[in-house]
């Protein structure tokens, strides 16, 4: 079976993680991604976070998940030699993806401007921190501070009285939902060039993202003029059937049974309180809710009399929708994610099997198996001969200190 973007070639210049990640869902996509590092390679290889591992001294994890399947090639873009390979390697490209801010794009001639002049059919894609128009366009930007805080993640997932914010869910968390957007984006400017044969300039920024997927919550403070989405106290939720329960053994379960009149009598007498399901005070949503008091602890009793084991065996009997909270640590052996291949194993370049969660859009009931990341500037001569550079020219580029 052939990938979706077979034959696309896309020009990578960027560092960390938001816009990488964007090219290794493009390349596990079938792209031929090229990424363009600075001759000393892109600084997240130097993060070396996988201690314990055998052989970890070599392996930067965060490398190995967001620059999978491409090829590196190192170049001075501050060197007019080195932009002016960039140029070809561009006359044959279909994207341009890049996170440098806008003055440097226009101090190494990469700038939108100058490559759409270049070359009329390419399309410009950027990740940005806080989008490119703006007191602000020229601003950096990360993860934990533009996309969890600025963006109003960590004020919404924290309780009013906590000392500090809540931080991030791990690494690169708004990294990777804000690349797989800026893949999307280039993706739908593939096909609108393919139906019109208009290129576009595709902007997605870590702020955006975020608003994005606070959207919901951003409509009703904007409606109640209040600084945070309204939640109910912990010990007072407006559906008893949606709230997260401890076990006898100290795991949780995540209820979410938003039809809560649909489902509580039969869940009531299949865990053996039927005395809950013909109580007046608690035979719909709105009595429950009324005398939560008596009812939420009445619940937190019953959940934490049963093994998370035997709260399995009970809720799979009925149709109310609930799941485990999981560590992620358990993922790996969650029976969906085996069965449908989320994730697989890559040999890396140190030479070390590594796990790699799959791209989550599978074509055909097939996964989209990983490439392997590249040393720096693992195909840097295979690259520029294809680019139409002699040997002897490659050479000289080298001595010169343009190509590493």
């Amino acid at each position: 079976m052939g990938r979706p973007l077979e034959g696309i070639t896309v020009i990578e210049a960027a560092m960390w993680a938001f816009v990488p990640v964007a090219g290794a869902m493009l390349s596990d996509l079938g792209a031929t991604v090229i990424k363009v590092e600075p001759l000393t390679g892109d600084p997240i290889r130097g993060l070396r976070s996988a201690p314990g591992a055998k052989g970890a001294e070599a392996v930067e994890l965060s490398w190995e998940c967001y620059n999978r399947g491409k090829k590196s090639i190192t170049l001075d873009l501050k060197d007019p030699a080195g932009q002016a390979v960039l140029y070809k390697l561009l006359a044959k490209a279909d994207v341009f993806l890049t996170n440098f801010l806008p003055r440097a794009r226009t101090r190494m001639n990469i700038d939108a401007d100058t490559l759409r002049a270049k070359f009329p059919n390419l399309i410009y894609a950027v990740g940005s921190a806080v989008g490119q128009r703006g007191p602000e366009g020229d601003k950096g930007g990360y993860d934990a501070i533009t996309y969890w805080a600025r963006g109003g993640i960590s004020s919404a997932l924290t309780e009013p009285d906590a000392d500090y914010p809540v931080g991030p869910a791990g690494p690169a968390h708004g990294d990777t939902l804000s690349g797989s957007m800026l893949a999307g984006g280039i993706c739908a400017a593939i096909a609108k060039r393919a139906m019109t044969g208009e290129a576009s300039t595709v902007d997605v920024s870590l702020l955006g993202t975020a608003m994005w997927s606070m959207q919901r919550g951003i409509a009703q403070t904007m409606i109640d003029g209040t600084d945070n989405f309204p939640r109910p106290p912990r010990n007072k939720p407006n559906n008893v059937l949606t709230y997260n329960y401890r076990t006898k053994d100290g795991r949780f379960l995540a209820l979410c049974m938003l039809q809560a009149d649909k489902y509580w009598a039969k869940l009531m007498h299949l865990v053996g309180r039927s005395d809950l399901a013909d109580d007046p005070r608690y035979a719909t949503a709105t009595a429950r809710r009324e005398n939560n008091d008596t009812c939420l602890p009445e619940l937190i009793a019953l959940f934490e009399s049963r093994t998370l084991a035997e709260w399995r065996e009970l809720l799979s009997q009925q149709d109310g929708q609930w799941d485990v909270v999981q560590h992620i640590g358990e993922l790996h052996k969650d029976v969906q994610v085996v069965a449908n291949d989320y994730i697989q194993t890559v040999r890396c370049t140190a030479g070390i099997d590594i796990p790699i969660v799959s791209v989550p859009c599978q074509f055909d009931g097939v996964v989209l198996a990983a490439g392997q990341s590249p040393d720096v500037g693992a195909h840097s001569d295979e690259l520029l001969a294809g680019a139409g550079f002699s040997e002897d020219e490659i050479i000289d580029l080298k001595v010169k200190g343009v190509v590493f």
